[in-house]
């Protein structure tokens, strides 16, 4: 072969390379996302615990009208942050030690944008003032007091807290907690962040995390629920991530970005969020207590899902409308 024509032809190979690099999901399959998968795909939405059932149908509802899926994650999630019922999520959320109800919440969009506010008060829908923190501000997270001097600048509904039936709970659990270092209970009532994640009939993925945290924490703790990397992450050529349980334990990680990371590296959505939980556990001596789960979803809407411990479920929304409870796997039983 000739030193030109060999020259040409490297340089071709290098740079058919280099696009087939650029276009291909690196998938359990390493399955490449041809034009047709970016023209209509079918409308998926997944998300964390047994409240996610009421938090799909919103989404879902938005999502078949022809929605975008940035739209379907803020007002899936609102539904639980507006649940009184709810323990661990929003206006109904448990206390800090010192009373204080703290909320939490992210979300991210299919060309990385993002907000989020972390140790808000008295706002009915913190998802609602993430999105705006993304929409209206140059900045990507909001806190405290400043977080709330937004949200009201921007007409965000106020909400008294906490409710009168956690203000009883917390009392009593003051009275026998004198100890303001002990570190409180971690169960499913107390540590159950809400996180979604969807893609709409374009392709386009997109996700939510919202949270009143752990509840007694320390007042001012922030846990992984409102920080891009560890509570969610999305990356639209590859896919999304979100992360429930002991957010210090996830911080460690930068979870969600791992997960999402794993899967650029070929893994599926299982195991991806299999090996990001083993990952925590292996930077662990005491595993005592240590609930973390994962939901996860590529661009071509496969799903997966794992937790250190067993009892973490997921709800999940797709094709045929159904929306379902799916038992999580998961490393050991409680």
């Amino acid at each position: 072969m000739k030193r030109r024509t060999f020259f040409k032809f490297g340089l071709t190979s290098a740079v058919l390379a280099m696009l087939k690099a650029k276009n291909i999901y690196a998938g359990g399959n390493s399955l490449e996302r041809s034009d047709n998968d970016l023209i209509k795909r079918n409308n998926i939405v997944i998300s964390t615990w047994s409240h996610g059932i009421k938090a799909n149908d919103e989404a879902w509802r938005i999502l078949s009208d022809g929605g975008k899926s940035i739209d379907a994650v803020e007002a899936g999630v609102k539904i639980t942050e507006a649940d009184l019922t709810n323990r661990s999520v929003g206006i109904g959320g448990r206390p800090d030690r010192e009373g204080h109800v703290t909320l939490d919440a992210c979300i991210m969009d299919e060309n990385s944008r993002c907000g989020s506010v972390a140790c808000i008060e008295g706002i009915k829908h913190p998802i609602s003032v993430a999105r705006a923190v993304m929409d209206k501000t140059p900045h990507v997270m909001l806190v405290g007091q400043g977080a709330r001097e937004f949200a009201i600048q921007e007409g965000f509904e106020k909400y008294k807290t906490p409710i009168k039936e956690v203000k009883k709970d917390w009392k009593e659990w003051k009275k026998e907690n004198k100890d303001l270092f002990k570190k409180p209970k971690i169960n499913h009532e107390n540590h159950d962040t809400i996180g979604m994640l969807a893609m709409d009939e374009f392709g386009n993925l997109s996700g939510s995390c919202t949270t009143s945290g752990w509840a007694y924490k320390m007042h001012g703790r922030v846990g992984d629920s409102p920080i891009i990397g560890a509570g969610l992450f999305i990356d639209n050529e590859i896919g999304g991530a979100c992360a429930t349980g002991m957010g210090e334990a996830i911080i460690r990680i930068a979870g969600s970005h791992t997960v999402v990371e794993l899967m650029r590296q070929g893994k599926s959505p299982q195991d991806a969020c299999r090996l990001a939980v083993e990952r925590i556990i292996s930077k662990h001596d005491d595993l005592t207590g240590l609930q973390c789960g994962f939901i996860a979803m590529d661009v071509f809407g496969r799903v997966g899902s794992y937790s250190v411990y067993s009892g973490f479920n997921y709800a999940l929304q797709k094709e045929d409308g159904k929306n379902i409870m799916v038992d999580s796997e998961y490393n050991r039983e409680w």
